[in-house]
Parts: structure tokens; C-alpha cells; sequence
């Protein structure tokens, strides 16, 4: 099957001369690239780590009291911080 690519300047004067230098047609490299790429096992390194959330640290002062908070404690907490946020905007 026939297609057209955008390639890169750089990544297509590569890949020609890759098959030059082994006496190989353009398109036997491309498809040998193209399948490496598609058979790794291991994910590319932009790909290294799932996307995750990044939740903020927070440092608690020295000599404060270990707080580990209950589902209650969060909720309420989150309660007045939504309640705080709606006074904010309202001004009520």
C-alpha cells in the first residue's frame, strides 16, 4: 500500500543514508524502522511513567503535631474550603 508521510528533514537525510551506506532501498529502511518501533517492548521516553496526578506536598511546621486525617475530617475540611470559596465569590 502506498502512502505519504511528513518526514522530518533531518530524520529523512538518516534514513537515506542508512540505506545507501547498506546498499538497501529507502523504502526496506523505512519499514524495518517503522517495525522495530512498533515491536518494543519497553514504552518511548516520553512514555516512561503513566500520567499521574501531582498532588501538592505539604510540609508541616516543625513540632506540629501527626495529623492523619479520617474520611470525616476530609470531607469537612473540603466542606469549608468550598464554603470559604462560595464567601469569596458571593461575598456573603
Amino acid at each position: 500500500m502506498k502512502t505519504t508521510l511528513d518526514i522530518p528533514d533531518d530524520l529523512l537525510r538518516t534514513m537515506k543514508m542508512q540505506a545507501v551506506q547498506e546498499g538497501r532501498k529507502f523504502k526496506d529502511v523505512a519499514v524495518e524502522i517503522f517495525r522495530r518501533g512498533l515491536n518494543r517492548t519497553e514504552p518511548f521516553p516520553d512514555q516512561a511513567a503513566p500520567r499521574r496526578v501531582k498532588l501538592p506536598l505539604i510540609v508541616a511546621p516543625q513540632g506540629a503535631p501527626e495529623f492523619t486525617p479520617s474520611g470525616e475530617d476530609i470531607d469537612r475540611l473540603l466542606m469549608e474550603e468550598e464554603v470559604k470559596s462560595h464567601h469569596a465569590t458571593t461575598g456573603r
